[in-house]
């Protein structure tokens, strides 16, 4: 655990060569976590020094978003990013590869935007820009292919408020029963827009409340506020800065919650990219993750 201002710990975990290629793995969400380490597989343990961490008020990281709603408006992209910068220092790290998936792309882009002198390459999965229009797709225009599911989400929602914005404001409601009521409403909206994906399995998609509320307060508080990233501080508006930077982008061409016109776009501003579409694959199938391991051996290999 890493003590950070406020009274957070963040839970960290490192596997493979000690004295491989650092590279630090920033999982989804926001409000996603580690998981059961998955995404270790990813990475050659003989080659690289392997980082992953649980992101502030999430996973085994403490305290958790739903117990601390006072500090809620502390959690910010901003302070993701020291964190993450402060755990490298803590590793003695000098310069690592940044593999972000869904959110953690965002948050992968943003950090190599505010620390581009210690990013070697980045290699993103699913990508996300945090962008105001992909926030509106997500929440509302997306609602076009599921008009049962979107009805349900938005039937209470004033006229002329944003769907985000008004389950951000619930999911801090003083009354227990309405958090967990925006919760569980959240939650099968996520699990309807996902839906459609090839890999995508029915079942729980949040099985334990505490997870599913969890995960709806950090999501809706990050979208609702842009992600943190707005106006000259997008990270669309600033891509062209990360031209040194090596990347590569993998995403699948049936991710019905991310089209592929976000990575299409990232991909034009940012020099040193490069894209790899998969046909047949929604937000993050087994190929993606074939063609993402292989990107992470290549930048390994020239070095």
């Amino acid at each position: 655990m890493l003590a950070r201002p406020g009274g957070a710990e963040l839970y960290w975990e490192c596997s493979g060569n000690a004295h491989g290629r650092p590279a630090v793995y920033l999982h989804g969400g926001p409000g996603g976590s580690l998981g059961k380490g998955g995404y270790r597989r990813r990475f050659d343990p003989a080659k690289h020094l392997i980082v992953g961490v649980d992101q502030r008020g999430t996973g085994r990281s403490t305290p958790w978003a739903i117990d601390d709603l006072d500090s809620l408006d502390t959690n910010t992209t901003q302070t993701l990013i020291a964190d993450i910068d402060a755990l490298r220092e803590h590793l003695g790290i000098e310069v690592w590869l940044l593999h972000g998936v869904s959110w953690g792309s965002t948050l992968a882009l943003a950090y190599a935007l505010a620390h581009p002198a210690r990013v070697t390459e980045i290699v993103l999965t699913a990508v996300t820009t945090g962008g105001r229009d992909e926030i509106t797709w997500i929440t509302e225009t997306v609602g076009a292919i599921f008009p049962e599911a979107w009805d349900a989400l938005s039937r209470d929602v004033p006229t002329g408020r944003r769907v985000v914005d008004h389950y951000a404001q619930l999911l801090r409601d003083a009354d227990p029963a309405v958090r967990s009521g925006a919760a569980d409403r959240w939650d099968a909206w996520e699990s309807a827009h996902i839906s459609l994906d090839p890999s995508w399995r029915p079942g729980d998609r949040h099985a334990d409340p505490r997870i599913r509320q969890n995960f709806a307060t950090l999501v809706t508080h990050y979208w609702s506020n842009d992600c943190f990233l707005t106006g000259a501080d997008t990270v669309l508006a600033r891509a062209p800065r990360l031209a040194p930077i090596p990347g590569v982008l993998v995403h699948g061409r049936l991710d019905v919650s991310g089209p592929a016109v976000i990575p299409w776009r990232l991909h034009r501003a940012w020099e040193g990219s490069r894209l790899r579409i998969v046909d047949t694959e929604g937000h993050g199938g087994a190929i993606e993750m074939e063609l993402t391991a292989q990107a992470i051996d290549e930048f390994a290999a020239a070095r």
